[in-house]
């Protein structure tokens, strides 16, 4: 009877081992081996959760809503995931490949944020609006980038009160020249080139930097406004002299001013999205981050200490001096 025990033990604790070491090797893989699961995702794209928003007669048939929220940039945390660029890129890659998918309502509410990576999923949206249509709906907010990625899309929706447009460009820095001197501080630099510590907070800038940065601005808002015209079917020309000029309006100007396709609430986007898909019958499906093990490893190895966290610019957008951003400048501090 002993010994039957003794065996029962050891298969026990052999069957937990390898459970362990086969956990271990999926969180590996999942942090480590970034090469070669990107590979696999070619063929099989990782799969986000899907949760019911509204039913339908039709089981074949979805329309999926993907959220993009918060500051539009490259690592941001999302509601799809760690990183909002490479994560909302799948969503689309996701609704693409799945048949049973008639169309997509981009779910957005976000302020703008990075130029480059505002571009990106512009261009992500750009692909997938030539295989299925897509709407994008602004909540709250679709301003500066958000509102550069939506021109992607085959159709604009908004509220009458939501914040959109500020078609612009913005670059800041921040100088202090003047409290190193009250404080007793001198910054030295030695530099390769005139131009290697551009915006540097440390002295006035010359009128050289200021008319290259703004060159480098204007750069960056005329492409900016050549998108919104070949998408909004206008005249570059107006736009320049009307609305693009980093204004933000309302819904209902937006929509006076031919920015946006139809001002209405989300499930009007929804019903757009069945007309544009085909599909009057399909039910309507969010897409959710989906918990991996890797995360739950890293979850588990964090260390769990008690501490309280006061952030006073919680709601302000800090903007990193030397990048480019798409944004309200109500959104600057």
């Amino acid at each position: 009877m002993k010994k039957t025990g003794c065996i029962a033990l050891l298969m026990f604790v052999a069957l937990c081992a390898s459970l362990f070491v086969n956990l271990l090797l999926v969180a590996f893989l999942g942090t480590k081996g970034k090469s070669s699961i990107a590979a696999v995702r070619v063929l099989q794209p990782r799969e986000f959760d899907e949760q019911i928003v509204q039913d339908g007669d039709s089981r074949t048939q979805k329309i999926a809503v993907i959220p993009l929220q918060g500051i539009i940039g490259f690592g941001q945390e999302n509601a799809l995931g760690e990183s909002m660029v490479e994560d909302f890129k799948e969503a689309l890659e996701q609704a693409q490949f799945d048949t049973q998918v008639k169309a997509v309502v981009i779910a957005a509410d976000s302020p703008g944020g990075e130029i480059t990576a505002s571009d990106v999923l512009y261009d992500a949206i750009c692909k997938l609006a030539r295989h299925k249509p897509v709407i994008v709906y602004f909540n709250s907010i679709g301003a500066s980038g958000a509102y550069y990625a939506a021109c992607g899309a085959n159709w604009i929706m908004c509220n009458d009160t939501t914040f959109t447009g500020s078609i612009g460009v913005i670059i800041s820095t921040l100088n202090y020249r003047e409290l190193f001197g009250k404080i007793g501080l001198q910054s030295l630099t030695f530099k390769s080139g005139k131009f290697k510590d551009m915006l540097s907070g440390t002295r006035e800038i010359t009128p050289e930097e200021e008319a290259y940065v703004q060159g480098l601005v204007m750069q960056s808002y005329d492409r900016f406004v050549g998108i919104v015209a070949k998408s909004r079917k206008l005249d570059e020309k107006d736009l320049r002299a009307g609305v693009a000029d980093g204004r933000i309006l309302s819904g209902t100007d937006a929509y006076a001013s031919q920015l946006v396709d139809q001002l209405g609430y989300i499930e009007d986007a929804y019903d757009k999205a069945r007309e544009l898909g085909s599909a009057p019958d399909a039910q309507v499906v969010r897409y959710r981050r989906t918990y991996q093990f890797g995360n739950l490893f890293r979850f588990l190895g964090q260390a769990h200490t008690t501490k309280i966290e006061i952030d006073v610019l919680k709601n302000r957008v800090l903007l990193e001096p030397g990048r480019i951003y798409l944004l309200p400048a109500f959104f600057a501090p």
